[in-house]
C-alpha cells in the first residue's frame, strides 16, 4: 500500500459511495478507500461479476454492495439511503457512474438521425448529470442530518473543455456535472461539505482496452508529452485528496488529470 496512510482507529473510519465502482476508475477508487481503512459502498448498474470481484479486492471488513439504475430518480435516493444503512454512516460520496463515448453511441450532429440523436441525449443527461445530481442530493440530505463534515467528489472529463466531436451529449454532460459541483459547493460549504470535480483524460480502463487491445493509439498517447495514458490508480489518488479533511478549502475546484494533455 506505498503512499497510503491506513487509518487504525474506529472513530477515523468513513463512509464511503463509490458509484459505478464495478470496475475501472470506480474500482481503483473503492480500493484506495478500503486501502485507507475506510469502509466502502460498491455500487453497480449490471457488471455483478465485476462488482463482486471488486468487492474481494477490497482490505478491511464492513464494505457493501449496492445494486441500482441511477437513471431513476428514485433508485438514486434508494441506492444512498441503503449505503448508508449498510455502512453505518456516510461521509463520501464519489459520483463516478456514467454511460462514457463508445463507439457504438457515436453520435456527431452531422450524420446522425434525429430519433437516435434525441435517444442518446438522454440517455448521457439521466445518468452523467440526473444521476449524479439525485444522488448528490440524497448524500446531502443525509450529511446535512447527521452533521458531519462530508465530501463529495464528481468525476468529470477533460473533454468538457475541448469538446467532443463524436459524443457531443457526453461533453456537455461532464461539463454542466462540473457546474453542478460548483453550484453545490457553494450551497454546501455552511454545512462544512466539501464539493469537488476530477477531469481526467483518456485513462487505461477495461473500456480501452476492449476498444483498441494492449496497446493505445499513438494518437492518443500522443496527446501528453508523458506520451502515455493515465492509470485509474492516478485518478484515485486524486480523489483520495480531494475526499480527505486537508481538502476542504479545495471545495469548488476542478482538477485536471490529463497529463498536460490540455492545459486551460
Amino acid at each position: 500500500m506505498t503512499g497510503v496512510t491506513r487509518r487504525n482507529q474506529s472513530n477515523d473510519i468513513r463512509h464511503v459511495l463509490v458509484t459505478g465502482a464495478s470496475r475501472g476508475i470506480g474500482r481503483a477508487v473503492a480500493v484506495r478507500f478500503a486501502e485507507a481503512g475506510d469502509r466502502v459502498a460498491v455500487h453497480y448498474l449490471a457488471r455483478a461479476a465485476d462488482a463482486e470481484h471488486t468487492m474481494q479486492l477490497l482490505p478491511g471488513e464492513g464494505h457493501t454492495l449496492i445494486q441500482g439504475d441511477l437513471s431513476s430518480p428514485e433508485e438514486c435516493r434508494r441506492v444512498v439511503e441503503e449505503s448508508e444503512r449498510a455502512l453505518g454512516g456516510l461521509e463520501i460520496v464519489v459520483n463516478n457512474a456514467a454511460v462514457a463515448t463508445s463507439p457504438t453511441l457515436r453520435h456527431p450532429v452531422v450524420g446522425t438521425d434525429f430519433a437516435t440523436w434525441a435517444d442518446l441525449w438522454r440517455l448521457f443527461t439521466d445518468i452523467n448529470l440526473l444521476g449524479a445530481a439525485h444522488v448528490s442530493w440524497a448524500a446531502a440530505q443525509s450529511m446535512v442530518a447527521a452533521a458531519v463534515r462530508g465530501r463529495i467528489v464528481n468525476i468529470g472529463s477533460r473533454g468538457a473543455f475541448r469538446g467532443e466531436l463524436e459524443h457531443p451529449a457526453y461533453a456537455v454532460t461532464k461539463a454542466a456535472l462540473h457546474a453542478l459541483g460548483q453550484s453545490l459547493a457553494i450551497a454546501l460549504a455552511p454545512h462544512g461539505i466539501a464539493v469537488t470535480s476530477i477531469a481526467p483524460g483518456f485513462t487505461a480502463t477495461e473500456r480501452v482496452v476492449e476498444r483498441f487491445g494492449n496497446q493505445t493509439p499513438a494518437g492518443i498517447t500522443a496527446d501528453s508529452p508523458f506520451g502515455r495514458i493515465a492509470t485509474p490508480d492516478e485518478v484515485a489518488a486524486a480523489v483520495l485528496y480531494l475526499a480527505s479533511p486537508e481538502a476542504e478549502w479545495a471545495s469548488g475546484a476542478i482538477l485536471d488529470i490529463n497529463g498536460a494533455s490540455h492545459l486551460r
